[in-house]
């Protein structure tokens, strides 16, 4: 960071409009942005977006903003090189700046990219410093205190405009009332972060914090012996590292600072192969303040137990090549129990365990058709055992048409029944089917037998990664001397893989990481299974041709689509 006087310093406010309050969930349909230099508004701009789905009413009533006014608005895609050029060199404000910035990294994620501006600055955390006592300080009320007269409000442009003015006499009070000059001082004082002057921060550490890019990787604490004394990882390695400075930070973090001299670090391609590099650098080095290593082993799979001649299903925290097929990741234990309880209604499998299938008698599953009876042993009954069971995969796998299908009919055929009570039933596990299943499924393969390249968009490059049979090889991977990610390419399509040789412990615990991340980060993920691809060139020309900016835009990762005209 540049010590820039803060009358040098140009600043951005943003203000966004949406169709609801969760980023994730809902889209932006109007964005302003206002530019303010030498502490005066020199710029606006402002724009509908086309959010690609309904405005609620409520939204339309609260800002004005209908269905007709965005009909023919620009997609988020088309403004978004606009909206770099007017953030391009400036600090990015708003008030509750993080909602608006949630929302603007969600759409930028659902291109495939980032959105991580350097600096950014809350007028909202700055009010709640500076009049602690105000009974309000959201925009209308703090405008009022300020004698700033709010125009247009819950549009974006008013609003944008509003916070400008408010931005530019908060910074006013802080130089006249605090001595805050610099930009440096101003951050700061937002974050509660010390400055390096007050902290006594060695020199050294101080070039080296100032060096950190905004992009994910490793980072380094070294201490006067040259001993790395902790390892991170990070996101953004300056937001990261900015919060080791910070004037709450814990006692583990300040002597960490003491005794740190140097920061070093890594950039890596994405978050993942960070975490992935943080994981086995700790384990190589050791560092003294890296006692916690973040543990990944509760993470659950749903396990086909298919050495049964029956098979049905089991949740385990373990994975093994013991002939069963394993489905997942799951963050929880209850995760997983809602999926195969969702299955076991859906699907007519066996749900019982040895001991009763040992008896040889249906139990009252078969009598409300929640089961084959393949317990008695007719083949008629075991055949129909195994073609539910090849539903279950194709569910499992992510095919969920027939699924919903079967629901929808099962739900109309109550309803005509007048069964209401049954009916209901049913309609809950059509709404889990929607809101639920989407968030594990990401391979049409189970994960021991996948055979996948998996390429993650970032915007510093593209990582790639392929998933073969419970192993994780990466390119151009930190602790791969051996590029075994072009080894296990070759080996796959000369027909020379060595299958006797399992996963080691370690394989699976950075198989766990991988899976973890992948099926949060979905929408940055392209699979490529090799078996589609008849040598390793023509998987790779797929990959090239993916690495235009446009098909990024189009080729996003999204939930299922279901017909519902059964």
């Amino acid at each position: 960071m540049d010590i820039k006087n803060i009358d040098e310093t140009s600043f951005t406010v943003v203000d966004v409009e949406t169709t609801g309050l969760s980023a994730r969930n809902e889209r932006i349909i109007e964005i302003a942005l206002v530019r303010v230099e030498n502490l005066k508004i020199v710029d606006k701009f402002s724009t509908l977006i086309n959010p690609q789905r309904p405005i609620p009413s409520f939204i339309s009533m609260f800002t004005g903003i209908t269905n007709s006014d965005v009909k023919d608005a620009p997609l988020f895609h088309q403004i978004f090189p606009v909206i770099l050029e007017k953030t391009e060199n400036s600090v990015l404000c708003g008030h509750n700046l993080q909602f608006d910035l949630s929302f603007l990294r969600n759409e930028v994620q659902l291109l495939g990219d980032d959105f991580n501006p350097i600096h950014t600055l809350c007028t909202l955390k700055l009010a709640r410093k500076l009049f602690p006592h105000l009974k309000s300080r959201s925009l209308g009320p703090l405008a009022y205190h300020l004698n700033i007269k709010a125009k247009n409000s819950h549009r974006a442009l008013g609003d944008a405009e509003t916070t400008a003015k408010v931005l530019i006499k908060l910074i006013k009070h802080l130089k006249e009332n605090e001595n805050i000059e610099t930009l440096e001082q101003l951050l700061a004082y937002q974050s509660g972060m010390k400055t390096f002057q007050s902290l006594k921060i060695k020199k050294e550490l101080q070039n080296d914090f100032y060096s950190l890019p905004n992009a994910p990787g490793i980072y380094y604490f070294l201490n006067s012996r040259n001993e790395i004394i902790y390892i991170g990882k990070a996101k953004s390695l300056r937001e990261r590292v900015k919060s080791y400075f910070s004037s709450n930070a814990d006692s583990r973090v300040r002597k960490i600072i003491r005794q740190a001299k140097r920061l070093h670090h890594l950039i890596t391609n994405s978050e993942l192969t960070a975490l992935l590099a943080e994981a086995e650098s700790i384990k190589v080095q050791n560092p003294e303040h890296n006692k916690m290593l973040k543990g990944y082993g509760n993470k659950y799979f749903i396990k086909v137990l298919k050495t049964k001649s029956a098979p049905h299903l089991d949740i385990t925290n373990k994975f093994d090549f013991d002939g069963c097929d394993y489905f997942g990741l799951y963050h929880s234990k209850r995760d997983a129990q809602k999926i195969v309880e969702f299955i076991n209604k859906t699907f007519a499998i066996r749900e019982c365990d040895d001991r009763e299938f040992l008896k040889s008698r249906p139990c009252f599953l078969f009598d409300i058709q929640r089961c084959t009876a393949p317990c008695i042993g007719l083949e008629s009954n075991l055949t129909k055992h195994n073609e539910e069971l090849e539903e279950v995969y194709r569910f499992l796998n992510g095919e969920n048409q027939h699924a919903m299908n079967r629901l929808l009919n099962k739900m109309k055929f109550f309803s005509e029944q007048q069964m209401y009570e049954k009916a209901a039933e049913i309609k809950h596990l059509i709404d889990f089917l929607m809101e639920e299943i989407h968030k594990s499924s990401l391979l049409s393969e189970p994960i021991n037998k996948a055979k996948v390249l998996i390429e993650i968009i970032s915007p510093i490059g593209n990582d790639y990664l392929v998933l073969f049979d419970g192993k994780v090889f990466i390119k151009g991977y930190l602790y791969d001397n051996k590029n075994k990610f072009e080894e296990i390419l070759d080996d796959f399509y000369s027909n020379t893989i060595q299958t006797e040789i399992l996963p080691s412990e370690e394989d699976l615990e950075k198989l766990k990481i991988v899976l973890q991340w992948l099926i949060k980060n979905r929408n940055r993920v392209k699979v490529f299974y090799l078996k589609d691809y008849r040598n390793r060139q023509e998987l790779f020309n797929k990959l090239s041709n993916s690495d235009f900016s446009e098909e990024k835009i189009i080729q996003i990762k999204s939930d299922p689509i279901y017909d519902f005209n059964i």
